[in-house]
């Protein structure tokens, strides 16, 4: 049930349709020949996605345009495509946060993914606002605790507790460098075949789990190690 729920956190952007595992045949050899192609497209697959990150790793980890958390200068970079609407994305948060409080070494990536909702793509341009005036993390961290259906009358509410001017937000919002970072973002993800939030990439790497899995200590450990 909890896989069902997070396919609504799902947007197929250009994928192609999902192809149904074909039903073991009978005989053990043609069984095992069919298990032993299933596993190659899939290891196809991942190692696919690996180099579509590695070709596109220095808009992911490096554009000054994209909010950082952690150490900006941070041994490993964690890319998170995120959406303020997302459930899966604020159960996350916590352990991204104590991550960043205890291993002081990494760095936090994110990408602004407004994909779920209307009043998705105003958090993330409110989003983008603050990080004009260098409050993002305040922002962010404020509007992922937020309870409640996400709305523009939560979002304004929220960057005033969170100390933005918000007359200068509201215009920052519709500036076209702000525009520019969600469509690169936008491009970034069909790019990587990443079609739903959250998104993780650590160290490279696109991770597969369900979100609530992920131990991202041990994700960054091992991507110490691939060094």
């Amino acid at each position: 049930m909890k896989a069902l729920s997070q396919a609504f956190c799902a947007l197929v952007l250009l994928a192609a349709p999902a192809l149904a595992a074909p039903p073991l045949p009978s005989d053990p050899r043609a069984a095992r020949a069919v298990q032993n192609y299933l596993r190659a497209q899939q290891a196809e697959t991942a190692r696919d996605r690996d180099q579509r990150v590695a070709d596109r790793m220095d808009a992911l980890a490096n554009n000054p345009a994209s909010p950082v958390l952690g150490n900006p200068k941070g041994d490993v970079a964690i890319i998170v495509f995120s959406d303020y609407a997302c459930p899966y994305c604020k159960l996350a948060e916590p352990r991204l946060m104590a991550l960043i409080a205890a291993d002081k070494r990494v760095k936090i990536v994110m990408k602004e993914f407004p994909i779920l909702t209307r009043a998705s793509m105003t958090a993330s341009r409110m989003a983008l606002a603050a990080h004009k005036q260098g409050k993002y993390r305040q922002f962010h961290l404020a509007l992922m605790h937020r309870e409640g259906v996400l709305d523009e009358a939560g979002i304004l509410e929220t960057a005033r507790a969170a100390g933005l001017d918000v007359a200068r937000a509201r215009r920052d919002m519709q500036a076209p460098d702000v525009s520019d970072e969600i469509i690169a973002n936008f491009n970034l993800a069909r790019g990587i075949r990443a079609f739903q939030t959250p998104t993780y990439i650590v160290g490279g790497r696109i991770l597969n789990s369900d979100s609530a899995n992920i131990n991202f200590a041990q994700e960054v450990a091992a991507a110490r190690r691939r060094r």
